[in-house]
């Protein structure tokens, strides 16, 4: 953001006060990290977690904001309103009365809909909540200290209320930022969780290169790749393709109208940051379970084949970001309306046919350049992690693309403030010379 910025934004006191609840609401969230659940041993899950080398851990703590690790109220993070909404997305499709009610009931319709995503969000968070806790009862006690000092159904009822809670609480903190704040509150939370864990990967790191176990120049390397990612991530996400639209002179009234030239932009990677959270957190279900038959080596066997890092993984993981990729571009943008839209305007794109050939141009156009942005998100998911795994530094790919999503996301939005800001100014100085013309 410019110097011209900074200033725009000091005097929008309607910004500075969408920020400041931004701001609050996301250290309250990271306060309630802190926050342990009753009955654990902290320091005796977390050398269990460590003593594990379990993946699956280190990423679900990623996303859970070190909720996981330090066994607060906030355990489960974001996931299960994630789960929830991918749940919701796909009955849209599959269920034309649901559709209906998203898309042509206006804001009433949409409120059901979401409503329905937060019934969805408790249940989910039931069985998550008690899987967690039979989990964590069952864990064995390293060192001879116990993980959990009361085991039992009573342990097993408050750890799932006190989990479930905590998910409700960061659901309505998510929707006050988008509410009252910047931005959209759930990408965030996840946002700011990521963002904490990067102290910790650079200590990690630190640690290997003065230990020994990284030489300088991999150390070098290694910084240059995450560098490389950076600057072709924030290349590919302002990506697009501008498909030209011209506008037919008619005349309304007295008045002349349209003859204008402007163009339809389609942006490579059109669905965001969603595909690998939806991936993400579809795939941790498995590795969810691989605890809970610690003694069955035949089904902890074919469950950890599921974990990060191995094959089947990576293809699951690549064929789940290709589809919610299509998937999700797919609901959020519609050939068929923008092509009516155009029609009833009088636009038209130069040599297509207004109507089904324009709504088959834009469709044929958006579906290569979403294959293209899917390889594109793929390999930002899984190359460098691959790369990163065997140095446990859980800041890769996916990661990287949404702190960098979010956060352009989140500037954008700002910038918008700022213009509108702009406009109102000028509009009230026009208003006053007016009058005193």
């Amino acid at each position: 953001m410019s110097m011209t910025g900074v200033k725009n934004l000091t005097r929008s006191s309607d910004l500075l006060r969408k920020l400041g609840w931004t701001f609050l609401l996301l250290v309250f969230y990271r306060i309630g990290i802190h926050v342990p659940i009753p009955g654990i041993n902290a320091a005796a899950l977390q050398a269990f977690f460590q003593s594990a080398g379990n993946p699956f851990f280190g990423l679900l703590d990623i996303f859970s904001g070190g909720g996981l690790s330090n066994v607060s109220i906030f355990s489960l993070g974001v996931m299960p309103y994630i789960s929830s909404s991918i749940i919701m997305q796909l009955l849209q499709v599959l269920s034309p009365s649901l559709k209906r009610l998203a898309r042509e009931e206006g804001q009433a319709g949409r409120k059901k809909v979401t409503q329905y995503t937060r019934y969805g969000t408790v249940l989910i968070a039931l069985v998550q909540g008690l899987a967690m806790a039979n989990l964590v009862q069952g864990m064995p006690s390293p060192g001879n200290i116990p993980v959990v000092s009361n085991p039992g159904p009573l342990f097993i009822f408050v750890t799932t209320i006190t989990v479930i809670a905590g998910t409700i609480l960061i659901m309505w903190i998510g929707e006050r930022i988008t509410e009252k704040g910047v931005g959209n509150g759930i990408s965030l939370i996840i946002f700011a969780g990521i963002v904490s864990s990067i102290p910790g990967s650079l200590y990690r790191f630190y640690s290997m290169l003065t230990g020994g176990s990284l030489s300088v120049f991999m150390a070098l390397l290694l910084a240059l790749l995450l560098a490389a990612v950076l600057v072709f991530i924030v290349f590919m996400e302002r990506g697009q393709r501008r498909v030209p639209v011209h506008y037919a002179k008619r005349q309304v009234g007295r008045k002349m109208m349209g003859g204008q030239n402007t163009h339809l932009p389609l942006r490579v990677n059109t669905s965001g940051v969603i595909p690998p959270i939806f991936a993400s957190s579809l795939l941790m279900f498995p590795s969810l379970v691989v605890p809970q038959f610690v003694e069955n080596e035949t089904i902890r066997g074919v469950l950890n084949l599921f974990l990060p890092g191995t094959p089947i993984y990576t293809v699951l993981f690549v064929g789940l970001i290709v589809f919610f990729c299509f998937f999700y571009t797919a609901i959020i943008f519609d050939p068929k309306d923008i092509a009516e839209n155009l029609k009833k305007q009088g636009g038209f794109i130069p040599g297509i046919r207004p109507g089904l050939k324009t709504q088959e141009y834009i469709d044929r156009v958006l579906t290569r350049i979403t294959l293209w942005g899917a390889i594109y998100v793929s390999a930002i998911c899984v190359l460098p992690q691959l790369l990163l795994s065997r140095y446990s530094m859980y800041l890769g790919g996916t990661s990287l693309l949404i702190v960098v999503g979010v956060a352009m996301d989140f500037m954008g939005q700002v910038e918008s403030h700022l213009i509108s800001h702009q406009y109102e100014g000028l509009l009230g100085k026009a208003r006053i010379k007016g009058r005193m013309g």
